[in-house]
C-alpha cells in the first residue's frame, strides 16, 4: 500500500504568485516595459543612441541614490535628507581638491583625486551616522531627524560658498572627469557603478547576514531585538550606506556639470523616495531590494523624457511622479488583498 498521500485541501499559488512575480517589482517593470514600447512609438527620437545614452546617464544618478534609500526603507525608516548631503559633499570635495591641489600632496600621483573623494565620502559617512545615532540610539522620529538634518547640510552648503558654485581643479581633473564622467564599454560611467553597486547590494540583502537582520529589524523590530539582532548597528549602519549613496551621487555629479552648485539635487529627496516605493519598496518596512530601486528610478526618468519629447510642461513632471507613487502603492495594496 502506498504511503503517499496527496491533501487536496491545499492549493497550490498561482505562478503570477511566486517568486519574481509576487513583488511589485515585476509589475514595474512590466509597466517600465509599455511605457519604452509607447515613447519608442510615439517618437522616433526616443530610441536614438543620443537620448538612450541621456536617459542611461540621467537615471543612474536617481538610481545610486535609491539603492542606498531602499536600505533605509526596508528598516522602516526613511531619509530626507539625501539631496542636501549630495550637495555638501560635493562643494566640500571641490574644496579639498583645491587645497589638496596648493599642498606639498599634489606632487603625488592621484592624490588631489583620490585625497578629496575619501574626504568627501568619510563626510557623507559621519553625517548618515549621526541620523542614524539619534534615530536608533535616541529614538527620535527619523522622519523629523532627517528633515532637520537636510536643513543642516543645506544651509551649511550656502555658508560654506556664499551660493557660488565650486569647479574642480589640479593636476588630477582630468582624472576626475574620467572616473565619474567618462565612459566604460560605451556605457557613462555612472551606469557602470549603479550596475556594480545594485549587484553587490543584492547579495548582501539575500546572501548575508547582515541582510538577513536587515529584513529582520524592518519586519519587527522587538522580535529582531529578541533574537539577538543589534538593532541600533544594523539601522546606523543603513543609515550610512544611505548617506554615503547620496555623498557618491554628488562627487558623481560634479564631474558631470564640471561644478558642484549650491543648489545641486534640490528636490532629490522626491525623486529618490519615489524610485524606491515605486521599486517595490515598503515604508512600512521588510520589504524592498536593488532591482526594484533601479527599475523604479529608471521609470521615472522615461516618463520624464518622454514628457520632454512630447513638449509637456515640465511642471506636470512631479504632479505625475506623485500620482506614479499613488498608483504603485495602490497596485501592491490591491494585490496584497487579493492573495488573502
Amino acid at each position: 500500500m502506498s504511503m503517499t498521500s496527496e491533501f487536496t485541501n491545499i492549493s497550490r499559488v498561482s505562478w503570477h504568485r511566486r517568486g519574481f512575480f509576487a513583488g511589485q517589482t515585476a509589475y514595474m517593470t512590466l509597466a517600465f516595459v509599455i511605457i519604452c514600447v509607447l515613447a519608442a512609438t510615439f517618437s522616433g527620437n526616443f530610441v536614438t543612441t543620443g537620448n538612450l545614452l541621456n536617459i542611461s546617464r540621467n537615471f543612474s544618478y536617481i538610481a545610486l541614490m535609491s539603492l542606498g534609500m531602499t536600505v533605509v526603507i526596508v528598516t522602516g525608516g526613511i531619509d530626507l535628507s539625501v539631496g542636501s548631503v549630495c550637495a555638501l559633499v560635493a562643494v566640500c570635495t571641490m574644496i579639498a581638491m583645491r587645497a589638496v591641489s596648493n599642498s606639498s600632496l599634489a606632487a603625488i600621483p592621484y592624490a588631489t583625486v583620490v585625497v578629496p573623494v575619501v574626504a568627501g565620502l568619510l563626510l557623507a559617512a559621519a553625517i548618515g551616522a549621526v541620523n542614524g545615532f539619534f534615530i536608533a540610539r535616541l529614538d527620535l522620529s527619523p522622519f523629523v531627524t532627517t528633515l532637520g538634518m537636510l536643513s543642516i547640510c543645506r544651509g551649511l552648503t550656502y555658508v560654506i560658498t556664499q551660493g557660488r558654485g565650486q569647479a574642480p581643479t589640479g593636476p588630477g581633473v582630468q582624472a576626475f572627469f574620467a572616473a565619474t564622467n567618462g565612459t566604460i564599454a560605451g556605457l557613462p560611467v555612472p551606469v557602470v557603478y549603479v550596475l556594480v553597486a545594485a549587484v553587490v547590494l543584492g547579495i548582501a540583502l539575500h546572501h548575508t547576514v547582515w541582510g538577513r537582520h536587515l529584513f529582520a529589524v524592518g519586519g519587527s523590530e522587538p522580535a529582531a531585538m529578541r533574537t539577538g539582532v543589534r538593532v541600533s548597528r544594523v539601522k546606523i549602519g543603513a543609515y550610512v550606506l544611505c548617506s554615503l549613496s547620496a555623498g557618491a551621487t554628488g562627487i558623481l555629479l560634479a564631474g558631470w556639470l564640471g561644478s558642484a552648485p549650491a543648489n545641486l539635487a534640490s528636490g532629490y529627496e522626491l525623486r529618490v523616495i519615489a524610485a524606491s516605493v515605486i521599486g517595490g519598496a515598503n515604508l512600512a518596512g521588510g520589504i524592498g531590494g536593488p532591482v526594484g530601486a533601479v527599475i523604479g528610478a529608471a521609470l521615472i526618468e522615461v516618463i520624464r523624457n518622454s514628457l520632454v519629447l512630447g513638449r509637456v510642461d515640465a511642471y506636470w513632471q512631479d504632479a505625475l511622479i506623485g500620482s506614479i507613487i499613488i498608483l504603485a502603492v495602490l497596485v501592491d495594496k490591491l494585490r496584497g488583498l487579493q492573495a488573502k
